[in-house]
């Protein structure tokens, strides 16, 4: 039998990086321990538990990003309106931070479309796979009357399969030209612009003026588009 001197022995510095990484790790959980049991008591809701994936292509905006981004999604919201956050769970969690002043009564329906399981403790959310862009309740087709997209990567197939799932949610527009249709607004790298504007162009979508900032900054420039114009951005010349 081998004795206990044959054994494998860690170095104090391996020692040490394994030791503070199982304390992340348990840091990690305590928070979204603490962000699940909010979620579920309606309580104030933080980003912090959910650590950017950048294999994945997640990015969190950052707050001021994310509170004008809410306050333009819930901009006449009502009981009777749905609206739709596809993979941009910081302005999803902007949204919900928004809605703990509202009467429950009184707040909209609200789904969020992400392919990360662990937003799973939000009864609103949905798995979403953009590979798969119709495979979806139902229930969910053309009842959305505001939308916030937010591809996660920056390819045509990616955004063009963004774009059918978002017009196969959305309500159709109004036949009477006073009638407003439903209000959509997306986040993308600036080289997708000509596409985007392309798949979106039935819903009147152009660019703004507005900046979107993300927390840990990004290389690559990003436009935001709606398809109407508010007190936080104009459609660019």
């Amino acid at each position: 039998m081998d004795s206990d001197d044959d054994q494998p022995t860690l170095s104090a510095h391996a020692l040490a990086a394994l030791a503070e990484f199982n304390a992340e790790k348990d840091e990690r959980a305590k928070r979204f321990e603490k962000l699940k049991a909010a979620a579920e008591a309606d309580g104030p809701l933080s980003m912090d538990a959910f650590t950017e994936d950048w294999n994945e292509s997640q990015f969190w905006y950052a707050d001021e990003t994310a509170k004008v981004v809410a306050s333009q999604l819930l901009e006449g919201a009502t009981p009777d309106k749905t609206i739709c956050i596809m993979s941009a769970p910081s302005a999803f969690v902007a949204v919900k931070n928004s809605l703990r002043s509202v009467n429950e009564a009184d707040r909209p329906k609200l789904i969020l479309l992400e392919h990360d399981e662990r937003f799973a403790v939000f009864p609103e959310y949905q798995f979403y796979d953009f590979q798969q862009p119709f495979n979806l309740p139902a229930e969910m087709k053309g009842v959305v009357d505001a939308i916030m997209c937010d591809p996660p990567f920056l390819s045509e197939d990616c955004q063009t399969k963004f774009a059918m799932t978002a017009r196969w949610l959305l309500k159709p527009k109004p036949s009477k030209a006073t009638s407003k249709g439903p209000r959509v607004t997306l986040c993308t790298g600036e080289r997708m612009q000509p596409l985007v504007l392309k798949l979106f162009q039935p819903f009147g979508v152009r660019t703004t003026t507005f900046e979107p900032k993300h927390a840990r900054g990004l290389s690559n420039e990003f436009l935001f588009y709606a398809n109407f114009e508010c007190s936080d951005w104009k459609f660019r010349g």
